[in-house]
């Protein structure tokens, strides 16, 4: 026998297969809104709803509603005595309460739809967490910044946030889609600006030969808003990996530079060999010297005078990022290249009855921040 075409089973059968839903999901939820509107119809009228329980069976053809009650048992009842007073359940359906049934099964069926469209998208956006997307500011709550991602909102909590950049409303920035985390009000989409997978990210966008794999970003640290550093391995003979991050005339880094806000970037090569590493690491100071001590992984470096403070960096910067991006406790000290000279008017006569001038010895301490330049030996000898 072929069911009948009803307004309210190919409404139901319509909705289950476009939201992809199972129709007794729907019915169930449709079932236990009516009983929620019954017991708040009954109160108002005076009814203890308290003592009952209830159920709803639900015509899936006509729609049809009727609701029974039977008196609440004490926890501790068997479930024989359960079914015996379940089975004398009385219909205790308002005369009109059809209306109120159909409307309150139209508010479930919206409000199930609306759930399911937010699942789907939250479905979608899920599978994008780790990656790039663009979004405009549409509000600030306090330090946060909720943006519109177009289906969704997102928002970027303070700690996600770069120190110091300035946001306006309605800019449309590039964000890392984070993590989508579970709150009291749903499913959130967390954004960031401020993690070191977002600089990645944009290389990846930039550098064909990241995107492909020719090219591995074999290490990343960042201080944000302020400095990254970033070391780069090529697995394919006769490619570049720092020019290739670069760019023809830095045209690549720049355009992660200006995504970041004027941020500086310090791309440098990868090295197996520890101590070639931390020199990279620790550009754009040059000439330094590396001595491992492996068993406490500390590295003592030594640095031409000149180029102490660019070693070091501003606050120690540089030394404290190069540090991250090796893994290896790194102290840096300097020495003064070159001699001091003496002038010195008088000759030594070179008679058994003269003895010979004395070499002096001069200590030259010069302080950069918490560091020490290495004493220098300087004797009359060496003019």
């Amino acid at each position: 026998m072929q069911t009948p075409r009803t307004d309210f089973a190919q409404a139901l059968r319509a909705i289950a297969s476009e939201r992809g839903l199972e129709p007794e999901v729907i019915l169930e939820t449709i079932k236990q809104a009516i009983i929620a509107a019954y017991k708040k119809d009954a109160k108002e009228r005076g009814e203890n709803v308290e003592l009952f329980d209830y159920e709803v069976e639900i015509d899936p053809i006509t729609g049809e509603s009727k609701i029974y009650s039977w008196p609440l048992l004490d926890e501790d009842a068997n479930e024989e005595e359960k079914g015996k007073v379940k089975a004398e359940k009385r219909d205790v359906t308002p005369p009109g309460f059809g209306r109120i049934a159909a409307q309150t099964a139209k508010q479930v069926i919206h409000q199930k739809i609306r759930e399911a469209e937010k699942g789907a998208i939250m479905d979608e956006y899920a599978e994008r967490i780790g990656g790039l997307i663009s979004g405009m500011i549409l509000r600030f709550e306090g330090s946060d910044v909720r943006v519109d991602l177009g289906r969704a909102e997102g928002i970027m909590p303070k700690e996600e946030r770069v120190p110091d950049e300035r946001l306006s409303l309605n800019q449309r920035l590039t964000f890392l889609l984070k993590k989508i985390e579970e709150t009291p009000k749903g499913k959130q989409i967390i954004l960031s600006r401020s993690d070191t997978l977002f600089v990645k990210k944009l290389f990846e966008r930039e550098v064909p030969e990241i995107a492909s794999g020719s090219v591995e970003v074999k290490a990343i640290v960042r201080e944000a808003g302020v400095r990254t550093k970033m070391a780069v391995f090529s697995n394919q003979s006769g490619v570049d990996p720092v020019g290739s991050c670069v760019g023809q005339k830095g045209i690549r880094v720049q355009a992660v530079t200006n995504e970041l806000g004027g941020e500086r970037v310090d791309i440098i090569q990868f090295s197996d060999d520890i101590q070639d590493l931390i020199k990279a690491a620790l550009s754009p100071a040059e000439g330094l010297s590396v001595k491992l001590d492996k068993k406490t992984k500390t590295a003592l470096v030594v640095a031409p005078e000149d180029q102490l403070s660019l070693a070091i960096g501003k606050d120690g910067q540089n030394a404290r990022l190069a540090a991250k991006l090796t893994g290896w406790k790194i102290e840096i000290k300097g020495f003064v290249s070159g001699k001091k000279k003496v002038e010195e008017n008088r000759e030594i006569e070179d008679t058994p009855g003269n003895k010979e001038a004395k070499s002096t010895k001069e200590e030259i301490v010069i302080e950069k921040g918490e560091e020490k330049v290495e004493e220098v030996n300087i004797s009359k000898d060496e003019t």
